[in-house]
């Protein structure tokens, strides 16, 4: 099951779902409420427990075992929710560019007081106070391909972003996760791609309170350098990383 991150749809995944489909897996990509071809659905009260229960409902509908949970992004939070009130149904949970954020904390929680003010700023003067608004996806003129968070990405994917992205309900960022305790012993799958596996190793290793949840037993890592949207930047080996976590 592919669940995309913020300003996105199901639609973000369709070249990583078509190769896993040939290489014949089962494969369902969700649009969570507000997002998307959803987009109509948004609504100041849309936050983590919503989208939880989109994904929860997709799986118990549909009847769905052994489900691998793949989450970009800013789905870390449902993702990590709903395998949370699913255990018995979810046999991996594989994080592409993110990972599970420690109870109690909101996904706003994981940015520096600036980049939080700046978001919240965003919000109040540009999203009516509920709605986080779509990134420009720009780069430098005259650039074939962004840098950082926008490396590996065309113009035209580029164009794609700006065209298809959808505003985020701002309640998926500021609700926080209440996890059980214990912690359901599902296997995990960190897939690296802007920050290098060293790096989360490093800052685990110093006490970062969110990269601490992502060591230990459980976890496995791979490393796939692009920027922040692998699965339009190197959508085949984005999914041929799936297909291996899904083997384990």
């Amino acid at each position: 099951m592919l669940v995309p991150g913020f300003w996105l749809g199901a639609w973000a995944w369709d070249e990583v779902a078509a190769e896993l489909r040939a290489a014949g897996h089962d494969v369902h990509a969700v649009t969570p409420a507000g997002q998307g071809e959803r987009a109509a659905e948004a609504a100041p009260g849309v936050c983590v427990d919503t989208h939880i229960a989109d994904i929860v409902q997709v799986v118990e509908g549909g009847g769905l075992e052994r489900v691998v949970l793949v989450a970009h992004s800013g789905a870390n939070m449902a993702a990590t929710g709903a395998a949370d009130r699913i255990p018995g149904r979810i046999a991996r949970i594989v994080y592409v560019d993110t990972g599970p954020m420690p109870s109690g904390m909101a996904g706003i929680d994981f940015h520096e007081p600036e980049a939080r003010a700046e978001l919240e700023r965003q919000v109040a003067e540009e999203g009516e106070g509920w709605k986080i608004p779509v990134p420009p996806f720009t780069t430098d003129a005259g650039s074939d391909a962004g840098s950082g968070e926008l490396a590996g990405l065309t113009e035209e994917q580029l164009a794609v972003l700006q065209e298809r992205g959808t505003p985020q309900p701002f309640g998926t960022a500021t609700q926080p996760l209440k996890r059980p305790d214990p912690l359901p012993a599902t296997p995990r799958t960190l897939i690296a791609t802007t920050i290098p596996l060293a790096a989360v190793r490093a800052m685990a290793e110093q006490g970062h309170p969110v990269f601490a949840e992502m060591t230990g037993p459980g976890w496995t890592y791979r490393e796939l350098p692009t920027g922040h949207w692998p699965m339009l930047s190197r959508p085949r080996d984005l999914a041929a990383l799936l297909v291996e976590a899904a083997a384990r």
